[in-house]
């Protein structure tokens, strides 16, 4: 019997965004930064490793730690040859550079090699591994036989290609307002380099395969120009490039025939706040910023994207939901589910945690937006105090000596999960609320104008304490949503019994 793969995909205690899967073998493999749970800024922690067999990608196993950020030279690691000259101070044991967004490729020679920008430094570092989970050692710096790193848009969120016709690497980081001393600069977009069978070396000169917002304008790119977070695929005759536009919450894609591009503006894959899926306008989720790529696991295509938890932009987690091709080989833009990688709906006899809602807002709507950040050495703004959202607390009995629950849902807030199988005989459900307040149960729509109410449950109470009512619901595909009618909760489980 397979793993239910819902989402997020990893367990609830890790933070690992940014993810980019390959299947190496028999089994997939993520590779994403890693997050702090309850974190202040982005990617905190070292590189780990999860995977699952391709038959079964529900079943994750930890890998362990894979690589540490104190292992690159611009971090004071040992290194024979001339360091690449940076912008920023080099990073020291109190005051290192932060491993951002992986990306990993099996080379011509068998190996895995590691490509990742240490936060803004402007360089792109490599490490190699004999197995795709091991543990890596720093290679070297991508630059020219010379030594010397082209000075053609920036060096950032790595995604690398090694095929048979070389080794492809694309980078970028392309925004609207740009850092103090880089006013008068110009981000072209998406750059691409090839490089040689080393890995490292590059041998051609950059070239822009998607464009951002300095060279957007009057291209297909216009609307949604590339920003950062590059990952590329070929799947079928089609080489796929992956990017995070400056809307931020959305993954785009374009196609070529080519992996040296240029690549075709498509459309939009995901959304972490579902905007623009069947025109809505409104998000389902708070949003924040995107990461992710495509990949192949048994006949299935899934797209991999983050979304935020806490309430900032600081605990990102995996998540993946399947796409569908068309016959030109485009992608429509899918929903954002709690099905993840399970294949199909949830059956909906069973008990679910409700850290996985794939629809979280307050009572308007229309102050559903992003989840709140600060800049490095900020403090870390407080949260609004109507937003409800995904945390944790010490449970000595829980996963991790942890309980996960939905906080804060006030009069008005919802939280909906996607999407379940009803046979017709589902007649109780039990929900495991904390606080005082009206809940209702409706199918298909967080509207209670629009959605089918099938149950309703009070809660009294400031411990937990597991509430009983009556469920209706017709045979049939349907999503849920917790509303709350009055009150203000706390909700961590419910299950739905015949």
């Amino acid at each position: 019997m397979k793993t239910p793969g819902l989402n997020p995909y990893l367990p609830f205690w890790e933070t690992v965004p940014d993810g980019e899967p390959h299947v190496f073998g028999d089994r997939i493999y993520i590779y994403g930064s890693h997050d702090k749970r309850r974190g202040t800024s982005f990617c905190e922690e070292d590189y780990v490793c999860w995977s699952a067999p391709a038959e079964d990608p529900g079943d994750w196993k930890y890998e362990g730690i894979i690589y540490k950020k104190m292992q690159d030279p611009l971090n004071g690691a040992p290194y024979a040859k001339k360091l690449p000259e940076i912008d920023l101070p080099m990073g020291t044991e109190e005051h290192p550079h932060l491993l951002y967004a992986p990306d990993v490729a099996r080379g011509p020679d068998g190996r895995y090699y590691l490509y990742y920008a240490l936060d803004f430094v402007n360089v792109i570092s490599v490490a190699v591994c004999d197995t795709p989970a091991g543990q890596y050692e720093f290679l070297d710096f991508v630059r020219r036989e010379d030594g010397t790193v082209p000075d053609v848009g920036r060096w950032f969120d790595p995604a690398i290609l090694s095929e048979e016709s070389g080794n492809y690497l694309y980078y970028g980081f392309a925004p609207e307002q740009k850092f103090p001393g880089m006013e008068d600069v110009v981000f072209p977009g998406a750059m691409m380099v090839r490089l040689a069978s080393d890995m490292h070396t590059i041998v051609s000169e950059p070239k822009c395969v998607a464009n951002g917002v300095d060279t957007a304008k009057g291209t297909d790119y216009e609307a949604h120009p590339f920003f950062e977070a590059s990952s590329i695929r070929k799947i079928g005759t089609w080489y796929y490039f992956v990017y995070s536009s400056l809307q931020g919450n959305e993954l785009c894609y374009g196609m070529a025939d080519s992996p040296e591009g240029p690549f075709a503006y498509q459309g939009v894959i995901v959304s972490n706040g579902d905007l623009g899926y069947q025109g809505n306008t409104l998000a389902v989720n708070y949003t924040g910023n995107n990461h992710g790529g495509l990949e192949v696991i048994g006949d299935k295509v899934y797209i991999f994207w983050h979304r935020h938890t806490h309430g900032t932009a600081f605990s990102r987690q995996g998540c993946a939901d399947e796409v569908k091709f068309l016959e030109d080989g485009t992608i429509p833009q899918i929903e954002i589910t709690s099905c993840g990688l399970s294949g199909g709906s949830l059956p909906a006899k069973g008990q679910y945690q409700t850290y996985i809602a794939c629809h979280l807002t307050e009572k308007d709507r229309t102050k559903v937006g992003q989840v709140v950040m600060c800049g490095p050495g900020e403090a870390l703004p407080e949260l609004p105090g109507e937003m409800p959202y995904i945390t944790e607390e010490a449970d000595g009995a829980g996963e991790k000596g942890l309980k996960p629950y939905i906080h804060n849902l006030r009069t008005g807030a919802a939280a909906g999960f996607k999407h379940f199988q009803f046979d017709g005989t589902e007649t109780r459900i039990a929900l495991e609320l904390r606080g005082k307040g009206t809940v209702e149960i409706l199918l298909d729509s967080p509207d209670p104008d629009e959605g089918t109410l099938a149950g309703t449950a009070e809660s009294d109470s400031d411990a937990w304490e597991i509430q009983a009512a009556g469920l209706r619901a017709d045979a049939g595909k349907h999503a849920l949503y917790f509303r709350v009618k009055e009150g203000i909760l706390d909700f961590a489980s419910f299950e739905i019994h015949g």
